[in-house]
């Protein structure tokens, strides 16, 4: 036996991909669906405008399900967020437009309010000990009817550009002439760049404390086809107008994100307390805070996402936000968060998200009509929970 069969011995990997089929089947997922779409619209799917229509119809859905992820990891679950995204909305269109303030002062009030709005539910959740289905069902009525009663059944807008930049913004091209615009690609590579060096970073570290880690044919692979389709992306924006600016600002939520859960003893420990509550609140965890400061930061995420949703559309209107909450939630489930708390990750997340999103902009270019698009999504989101229940009773 070679020293490479000796390392890596080949049943490892077959070994390997079943301990973690539910990242890989994810993964393995996304490419299917794009594939099948591309083929399906004769192209358009990938087209550097569709892609960058992709990116800001699915960016509101994106950064609530980083704070819908941990929510759930933490055992609850949140049904308002997309009536916080309407009310926000409208609270938005209501001081820029009639009464004219800043858009700074105006983002920073929402931002306040959505974090208010989440500490009320957090509140009752963790110290009053209420479901937060019931909690946040209360919330859904409560500030759809608000929106309503803000807006007072009309819309609202436009917005000045300032505030419009939020969503449909461009980053400057700094290195070149702007088409194709080099700093958009640039920024593809410099991130295939950092992410090879992080895994690197991470396989040394898993090496030098003997972690069992990915086998280095199925880490070559995975990086490979990642690095392949960031630059492809990348390559697409670039000959179109760039970098949008809430791609930047969904890029740099997830890192954080990112860094949260995997990193720090905070993330840690909402696993713990997702995973048996009791036992993380024995061992001098302060369960009721962390079920807290989940709320507070769902509620930031979906003000943000408020503020997203309505500069991209340029006005306010009653029906925004209505079942937005149902993709969110749908988009964590089918990244392989578990339904009784205690596991799920970001990046599974995002591409649960991402799925969702494709899904929904393929089927509208071939002509599904929106009835058919429920069923199917429908269907998908069963599919997703069965795969966690079945991989439960299987390890059981």
């Amino acid at each position: 036996m070679n020293r490479s069969e000796t390392l890596n011995p080949p049943n490892r990997v077959g070994a390997y991909i079943a301990q973690h089929m539910r990242d890989y089947g994810l993964i393995f997922a996304l490419i299917a669906i794009m594939v099948f779409f591309q083929v399906a619209t004769d192209g358009t799917l990938l087209r550097p405008v569709n892609i960058t229509n992709l990116v800001l119809q699915n960016s509101y859905i994106i950064i609530m399900a980083l704070g819908m992820l941990l929510v759930i990891i933490s055992g609850q679950i949140d049904l308002s967020v997309g009536s916080i995204m309407g009310f926000i909305g409208a609270l938005a269109a209501m001081m820029i437009v009639p009464y004219e303030l800043p858009v700074g002062l105006t983002i920073v009030t929402c931002l306040l309010c959505g974090m208010l709005i989440g500490a009320i539910h957090g509140y009752f959740v963790a110290y009053w000990k209420i479901p937060s289905f019931i909690v946040t069902l209360a919330g859904m009525l409560i500030f759809r009817g608000l929106s309503l009663w803000l807006l007072e059944g009309q819309s609202v807008g436009p917005f000045p550009r300032s505030f419009q930049a939020l969503s449909t913004g461009f980053i400057p091209d700094f290195i070149g002439s702007g088409r194709p615009n080099l700093t958009a690609f640039v920024a593809g590579l410099a991130a295939v760049l950092l992410i090879l060096w992080q895994g690197l970073r991470e396989r040394e570290h898993n090496a030098r404390y003997g972690i069992e880690d990915e086998p280095i044919g199925l880490f070559l692979l995975r990086n490979a086809s990642m690095a392949a389709a960031i630059l492809f992306i990348g390559w697409k924006l670039a000959s179109f107008r760039g970098l949008p600016n809430v791609l930047v600002s969904m890029v740099v939520l997830t890192a954080i994100y990112f860094f949260i859960t995997e990193r720090t003893v905070i993330g840690r420990r909402i696993y713990a307390v997702g995973g048996n509550e009791k036992a993380a609140k024995l061992s001098g965890i302060r369960t009721e805070r962390l079920t807290f400061l989940t709320f507070v930061n769902m509620g930031l995420l979906a003000a943000l996402a408020g503020l997203i949703f309505a500069a991209r559309l340029n006005t306010a209107t009653p029906k925004a936000g209505f079942g937005v909450e149902l993709d969110v939630i749908a988009a964590v489930f089918i990244g392989g968060a578990s339904m009784s708390g205690g596991s799920g990750r970001i990046m599974g997340a995002v591409i649960g998200a991402f799925i969702m999103g494709v899904m929904n902009n393929g089927m509208s270019i071939i002509g599904i009509g929106i009835d058919y698009q429920q069923v199917i999504k429908g269907l998908v989101l069963l599919a997703a929970v069965f795969f966690d229940v079945y991989n439960k009773n299987k390890g059981a």
